[in-house]
Order: C-alpha cells, then sequence, then structure tokens
C-alpha cells in the first residue's frame, strides 16, 4: 500500500483517541502497513506542545499493550509521524492553522472523534478555511444522531462539504475478523449457503451483553438507552450481514445496498405487538466477579430520583422476505450482565423424521459465530457415541473453528485497524451508508415510539444476571431458550 496521507484526528486527547485510534495507528505502523509518508496530528482544545501531546499518546500506548508488549523502536518511528495542533473545534478562526499544517498534493483524511452535534460545523469550518479537496475523506464516529430526523440533519450537513464517496461512517464491529468471515462463512461455502434460508433455519439469536456498567457516564446515557446505543447500529448491522441476499460483488455499493434491503424488510415493532416482542430493563445492585456493584439509579453522577431509560433490550423481529419470512430473530444487549459475550446463534430445524430411539436425536444443529470474547465459530452437530454396549446412542459435540489458535499471529488485530486501512486505501464496503443509517433509525423510532405511546417501562434485573425473567419468556414462550441458558 503506497499513499501519501495526512491524517488528521479532531479530539485527539479523548478517551476514544488514546483506547483505539492511536494504539490501532501504531499497530499499523510496527507491522509495516503505514506508508513511509503517512503524518497525522492530533487536534484538541489543550495548550499543550506537540512533545506533550507524544507523552500522553506514549502513556496510553503503555497502558494499551503494557510494558512487556510494547516497543521502543516501533514508537520512535510512530511518534515522529505525530504533531499537535491547537484548536477549539467552534471557533472558525482558528482553522486556518489545519491548512497550515497539510502539505499539498496529498489525500487529507479528517477523523472525527467527537461528539456528532459538532460534525456539521467543523466541516464548515474545514470548508471555510479551504481544507477539503475534491478526495478528502471524513470518518465519523456513532451515533448519527439520536433518532431519524437528529440523523438526516446531521447527514446533510456533512454533506454539504462532502461527497457520499467521501463519507466513512463507523461501525466497529464491521471491523473485526468474524464479520468479515460471515461474507465467507455465507458465501465461499455451498453446504452452507444452500441451508441458509426458512426451509432449514429454526431462529436466529443475536446476543452483545457487557458486563461493564454505564462507566462514568450516566448524563449522556440516559439521554439515549440501550435501543439507541447498541441495537441501532451494532446489532442491527450483525443482522444484515446474517441476513442480506448475496452481493453481486464484494464492492461497497452492493454490500451496502443489500444490507439496506433487509433494514427495510424489518417489520415493525408498533403499539399493537410491541408488548409481546419487545422487552426492556434497568439493572439493579448485584454482583460482578465476585464484587457488588450498585444499580443503574445509584450509579455515579445520577441525576434523578427514577429514570425509565433501559439498559437492557430483548426484542423478536421479523424480516418480511421470501427467504426469511415466519424465522424469528431474537435481539438481545445489556449491560451489568453476567458474562462479556458477542454472538450470533443460528438454530436448524429438527429432520421431519426421527429414525433414532427416543430422546437420542434431540439434540439440535448450531452453528455459533463468536465476535467476544474470543472471535471463532462453532459447529454443534450430533454423532455416536463411542461404546460396545449401547446399540446406537448420540450425543452432542462441537466442531470449533478458533480463529486465534488457527491463524498462526500472536494476536487478532483490532478492529479499528482493519478500518484505518480501509479509509486509507479509500474503499467503504466495511462503513455504513446514509441509507443504512436512515433506515434503521426509522426502524427504531417507530419501536421508540410504541414504548412511549404505551407507557411500557423498564423492568429490574440483578446485575450479574442474565437479564429481566420477561426477556426468558420473550422466547420460551415460543418453546425455545436463550442460548448458554
Amino acid at each position: 500500500m503506497s499513499e501519501t496521507i495526512d491524517l488528521v484526528i479532531f479530539g485527539a486527547l479523548g478517551d476514544l483517541s488514546k483506547r483505539k485510534l492511536f494504539p490501532a495507528l501504531y499497530q499499523l505502523d510496527r507491522a509495516d502497513l503505514l506508508d513511509d509518508e503517512v503524518r497525522i496530528a492530533g487536534l484538541a482544545r489543550g495548550d499543550i506542545t506537540t512533545e506533550a501531546f507524544c507523552e500522553q499518546i506514549y502513556q496510553a500506548l503503555k497502558r494499551a499493550f503494557g510494558s512487556s508488549a510494547f516497543d521502543e523502536s516501533s514508537w520512535q518511528r510512530f511518534s515522529s509521524r505525530l504533531s499537535y495542533i491547537q484548536v477549539d473545534f467552534a471557533q472558525q478562526e482558528q482553522f486556518p492553522a489545519i491548512r497550515k499544517w497539510l502539505l499539498k498534493d496529498r489525500t487529507t483524511i479528517y477523523y472525527l472523534a467527537t461528539p456528532p452535534s459538532l460534525f456539521g460545523s467543523i466541516c464548515k469550518h474545514l470548508s471555510a478555511a479551504e481544507c477539503v479537496a475534491s478526495d478528502t475523506r471524513i470518518v465519523l464516529e456513532k451515533p448519527i444522531g439520536h433518532d431519524l430526523q437528529s440523523s438526516q440533519q446531521v447527514n446533510s450537513a456533512v454533506a454539504e462539504s462532502f461527497d457520499e464517496r467521501n463519507i466513512y461512517r463507523i461501525d466497529h464491529y464491521l471491523g473485526k475478523e468474524t464479520v468479515q468471515n460471515l461474507l465467507a462463512l455465507r458465501f465461499a461455502n455451498r453446504m452452507i449457503n444452500s441451508q441458509w434460508d426458512n426451509s432449514c433455519i429454526d431462529h436466529v439469536q443475536i446476543t452483545a451483553a457487557e458486563t461493564v456498567g454505564i462507566e462514568g457516564r450516566w448524563s449522556y446515557y440516559d439521554k439515549v438507552g440501550q435501543l439507541r446505543d447498541m441495537i441501532q447500529n451494532h446489532v442491527l448491522q450483525l443482522l444484515c450481514m446474517v441476513a442480506m441476499e448475496p452481493p453481486n460483488s464484494l464492492q461497497a455499493d452492493e454490500i451496502r445496498a443489500e444490507k439496506v434491503k433487509i433494514l427495510r424488510a424489518l417489520s415493525p415493532i408498533t403499539v399493537a405487538n410491541v408488548a409481546s416482542q419487545a422487552v426492556r430493563g434497568q439493572y439493579t445492585a448485584g454482583w460482578i466477579a465476585g464484587k457488588p456493584v450498585v444499580g443503574y439509579m445509584e450509579e455515579a453522577g445520577s441525576e434523578r430520583d427514577s429514570s425509565n431509560t433501559e439498559t437492557f433490550v430483548a426484542l423478536k423481529a421479523y424480516i418480511d422476505n421470501w427467504r426469511w419470512a415466519g424465522v424469528p430473530f431474537y435481539l438481545r444487549t445489556g449491560k451489568r450482565m453476567q458474562g462479556k459475550v458477542t454472538e450470533v446463534v443460528i438454530t436448524y430445524k429438527d429432520h421431519p423424521h426421527a429414525i433414532f430411539p427416543d430422546g437420542t436425536g434431540e439434540a439440535k444443529n448450531r452453528l455459533i459465530i463468536r465476535l467476544q470474547p474470543n472471535e471463532g465459530i462453532e459447529l454443534e452437530m450430533v454423532s455416536k457415541k463411542q461404546s460396545l454396549k449401547e446399540r446406537m446412542s448420540l450425543e452432542k459435540r462441537r466442531l470449533n473453528l478458533d480463529f486465534f489458535d488457527s491463524s498462526g499471529e500472536s494476536r487478532i488485530a483490532d478492529a479499528y485497524e482493519r478500518l484505518f486501512l480501509e479509509v486509507i486505501k479509500g474503499d467503504q464496503w466495511l462503513f455504513v451508508s446514509r441509507e443504512e443509517i436512515e433506515a434503521s433509525w426509522r426502524w427504531c423510532d417507530t419501536l421508540l415510539d410504541a414504548w412511549k405511546q404505551t407507557g411500557i417501562g423498564t423492568m429490574g434485573y440483578s446485575a450479574g444476571s442474565s437479564g429481566p425473567s420477561k426477556a426468558d419468556m420473550l422466547i420460551e414462550k415460543d418453546q425455545r431458550s436463550w442460548h448458554g441458558s
């Protein structure tokens, strides 16, 4: 890869930059995946020197990797790329400092690791300072708005300065190795692809569970909730990758067009069916990893005596198309859950006729696609027990493909490493289009409005549990159960 790039990171002193962005760039440089000509500027309001900025990044990298995994010689090369520019993002008159740093005949990438409320004004100020060329790219972090209307306003504001082909909307789940492997699993294996529809699949589960709470973000999170924070982006993107039709090619426009079709085919959850297809919960005090934790309302920064903001969501969704008609998609995400896990579970239908003795052939085939805690794919299948005493006794076994153990690599690359590479190459296939953003918001807004109209509140669940009991009932009333329960 050889491209002369000026990478400008807005919000370079923030948590995301220190925890994810700069560690990803350091790893790319260490792996010789950044061209020698790539320069990186960190922008923030702090009145510090480039040397002081580099020291902050140095300490952040050592925290991220530990002293044993941190390479000083790699740091020396990486730090030589770094500059710091003090800019108040709200002050247009300070943006010429960016233009002064940029060099001619190079491609500029702006990464906005800032609140979305600043996206429009930053783009406007960049244009006014003549910092935007026809090939300038911009990367936007989620969330893009808090509903359909606000997302349209944000997208329109950015579009005044940047063409859609140069806008890269981040959903870091799409940068994970396992999510990309979904394409290979489905479309490069005929035996799987031929059984990927309602004639063979009983139901699909998508779970994104976290053990952490709101981590000091109470005032922000209370205005957002788990539906906006996780379902609207990460979980629906996973659903699209599972359910989409085969694209004509791996070109970005082809892949994103198929995802939009799925989002538009999602059957809305409305006032009429919200009580039977949606559960919302809020964690109370409990135990995580053997240690007591407080409930949501007792978290630091809590500003009210009560709140109806959900920290857990479970949904039963349907896709109204020929492939998935009648197949329920059970979606579940929550904070302060009993374990950190992100997975997609495909459960296949039973044979219409059982030839084995009663009770020996009941194990269902399941395809388990793991994103966290360890990336990989498992296939649950039935085989004969090794026994001379029993004529034909069956047992459930697992074929396990662990991406880390089988890769021969020392680690699995972080999602942001892949995403940075794709932005540098100018390929949008792992990024979200405006149409996807707005289609997902349209579906989520309908559900949020149904909750509001019906007055359905949150159900309490103990921290360290698997969520509210009603979430179990949501799936058990269909004679099914959550995977791992």
